[in-house]
């Protein structure tokens, strides 16, 4: 099989699998309380970083005992709609109380960085959790990038095209968290970024709940 082809296919599921329901609800929920475009931009890198983590683990284990293995993950998919529903419930909670914020020190500037906090980890932590969380249980183009590859590559080269496949999402979630982000910074009004938080808030609730329906 000719590599190009392959690669090609991995980046553009990559890109399309970054953008499903699940991950912009739960993502979207984070990154509405960005102070800027550069700090989203490393919230939705996080996540990717999670679900690159378990992306490749999850390969691994498709390629050796796919059967078996796959019958498994396929059950997995009602943890994300769980999480989605608990962090929409979450966000509606934090709004209404107002968010934490204190001050952190860079060099001999001081300033405030705002935080919302989940099991005692901030931001940044909570999405590289749900980023692992959806790389187990969201796994529809990576099947359809193994069946491609199946009986043509080495796990070597699967790999290969599972990092391909992990910068196609690393690159759209970070486009659609800046995309996000950027509405709320430049209208640089409370009831602006409080709108989208709720609205997105509700929309990883509405997500969720509609996948435990269909689960």
């Amino acid at each position: 099989m000719d590599p190009l082809p392959f690669l090609g296919l991995a980046l553009a599921l990559g890109v399309k699998h970054a953008f499903d329901p699940d991950h912009l609800a739960a993502v979207g929920v984070f990154v509405t309380r960005a102070e800027s475009p550069r700090r989203a931009l490393g919230l939705g890198m996080r996540w990717g970083a999670g679900h690159m983590l378990t992306a490749g683990l999850l390969t691994v284990g498709l390629f050796l005992a796919r059967d078996t293995f796959g019958a498994w993950l396929a059950g997995l998919g009602w943890l994300v709609a769980v999480t989605l529903v608990l962090v929409g419930a979450l966000s509606l909670v934090w709004e209404a109380k107002r968010f934490h914020t204190h001050p952190h020190q860079h060099g001999e500037v001081e300033h405030e960085h705002r935080h919302l906090h989940l099991l005692g980890r901030d931001a940044h932590h909570a999405m590289f959790g749900i980023g692992v969380l959806h790389g187990l249980a969201s796994n529809d183009e990576l099947l359809v990038l193994l069946t491609a590859s199946l009986g043509v590559l080495s796990l070597g080269g699967v790999l290969a095209g599972v990092g391909v496949f992990s910068v196609g999402v690393v690159a759209g979630m970070a486009l659609f968290a800046c995309a996000l982000a950027l509405p709320v910074v430049r209208a640089r009004k409370e009831a602006v970024r409080r709108g989208i938080a709720l609205t997105a808030a509700i929309a990883s609730i509405v997500v969720g709940a509609v996948m435990l329906a269909g689960a």
